[in-house]
């Protein structure tokens, strides 16, 4: 047996997957992940690099990339992309203006041959505040069903700071990835 089969024998028994998460600037991405962890949500500033954040999902054990959302880090996010599973593109649906700016990137993204297989959810965030766009609505602007070929992908309504749809939104990226990982005899 090689290196290479022990050690996604080892991952498989483990259940442990990563999930990357995107998105542009101020979007909600690490306020998302803090809401999902059950930690503080107040005075969160704009991620400059990344964060690396390890924790279980019932069976599960998740390495999350939050990585920043600037201009002039997304050259850099191709850097990530190795070994992962999961996708979780973070959207403010209260920013009409950006949403052009967000089908470009993440196209880019999805183009990538290291994510070929990436299941992805889009969190429409901020669905607490008044004038966001539906889920709906972002799937249309972004041209979703179009740009998202030959992936599992889901679009999720969202509040980081209330928490509504962030735990169901990485259930269900959890649950997709491991039916298409962890399939025994």
């Amino acid at each position: 047996m090689g290196l290479l089969s022990f050690l996604r024998k080892l991952k498989l028994k483990e259940k442990e997957i990563r999930i990357l998460l995107i998105g542009l600037d101020g979007a909600g991405k690490t306020t998302t992940l803090k809401q999902l962890k059950g930690e503080s949500t107040e005075g969160i500033a704009s991620t400059k690099g990344f964060n690396i954040e390890t924790f279980q999902l019932g069976e599960v054990k998740l390495n999350v990339w939050d990585i920043g959302g600037q201009s002039y880090i997304r050259p850099y996010w191709r850097n990530y992309f190795e070994e992962t599973e999961g996708i979780v593109w973070v959207v403010d649906s209260t920013d009409h203006f950006r949403i052009q700016e967000g089908i470009s990137e993440l196209e880019k993204v999805l183009k990538t041959e290291k994510l070929a297989g990436a299941s992805l959810l889009v969190f429409a965030n901020k669905q607490d505040i008044r004038g966001a766009m539906t889920p709906e609505e972002i799937a249309n602007s972004m041209k979703l069903t179009e740009i998202v070929q030959n992936r599992h992908w889901k679009i999720q309504a969202s509040s980081a700071i209330t928490g509504e749809g962030v735990l169901p939104g990485f259930r269900w990226i959890v649950q997709d990835v491991c039916s298409r990982l962890f399939t025994f005899n």
